[in-house]
């Protein structure tokens, strides 16, 4: 007995020991699996950003596919804009006014307050974020069917850039657009703000359309926004769709990463450009 129990005790040491170390890599595995798919997505990305913007410089000109895309990321997108940016202004105005009645009772502050943070945050955020969920989705599923049907590899045999002849229309309508939709949504939530502000605590209209607090510094940090929105959504929902793989379920995960991704790059370019944008204004 003695003898079985000393044989069975370097075994059950050993499987112990493989256990602590199965248990040690999947540690390791599980830290190191997102970073290296955050890193090799951003070298896609990049190396996508940068051949766009060569073909956006020296490639055809397809003015009719940019107006086409326009068409289809801007006036598309304007009733579900202004939809969602006027009740946001009309919630946060009765939210701000609300806690302001209960604190100093004081509201001649409050449209000029909304508006500053409306062209720094709001506005260009908000705007990009619904853009990211209705017009990203279409991007990477519309591209990720002509993988999945084989068109792009037929583009590819009849030596036709994929890049140049699919995103760069795309890339083009939906920097220009980003920026018109979050000038409308601007002016849609402030005046759904107004008109609450009226109607809930009696702000009188001169009062609240007061431009005080807007400088040209929230004007450029605002429009500095929609312009990197408006090219960071069409890279990355672009992205997803040429790498589809896997027929149709490939296209609905496309569809996925390509609203997660851009959501996700639209937060972290806003604390960028917040960041870096009042660290320039303590400069002066």
């Amino acid at each position: 007995m003695s003898n079985q129990k000393q044989a069975a005790d370097p075994r059950m040491q050993e499987e112990n020991d493989q256990s602590s170390a199965g248990l040690v890599s999947a540690f390791f595995a599980a830290i190191g699996e997102p970073i290296v798919y955050v890193t090799r997505t951003v070298k896609e990305l990049s190396a996508l950003f940068l051949v766009t913007i060569k073909y956006v410089i020296a490639g055809k000109r397809r003015p009719d596919e940019v107006v086409a895309q326009m068409f289809e990321i801007g006036n598309r997108s304007v009733v579900f804009i202004a939809v969602t940016l006027g009740f946001l202004g009309m919630i946060l105005i009765y939210q701000a006014g609300f806690q302001a009645m209960k604190i100093t009772g004081d509201l001649t502050l409050l449209g000029a307050l909304f508006l500053q943070l409306l062209m720094r945050e709001f506005g260009p955020t908000i705007t990009a974020l619904m853009i990211a969920t209705r017009v990203g989705t279409g991007m990477a599923a519309e591209l990720g069917s002509m993988v999945v049907t084989d068109q792009v590899d037929a583009m590819k045999m009849c030596a036709a850039e994929p890049i140049e002849y699919l995103v760069v229309p795309r890339f083009i309508a939906s920097t220009i657009m980003v920026i018109v939709l979050t000038i409308v949504a601007v002016l849609i939530s402030y005046l759904a703000g107004a008109l609450t502000a009226y109607t809930a605590f009696d702000v009188n209209f001169r009062t609240y359309f007061d431009l005080g607090f807007v400088s040209y510094f929230d004007i450029i940090i605002g429009l500095t926004k929609a312009l990197a929105y408006g090219m960071t959504i069409p890279i990355i929902a672009c992205h997803a769709g040429l790498n589809v793989f896997g027929g149709s379920e490939g296209v609905g995960r496309a569809t996925t990463q390509s609203v997660v991704n851009a959501s996700l790059a639209v937060v972290v370019i806003d604390f960028i450009i917040s960041g870096l944008g009042y660290v320039v204004l303590a400069l002066f």
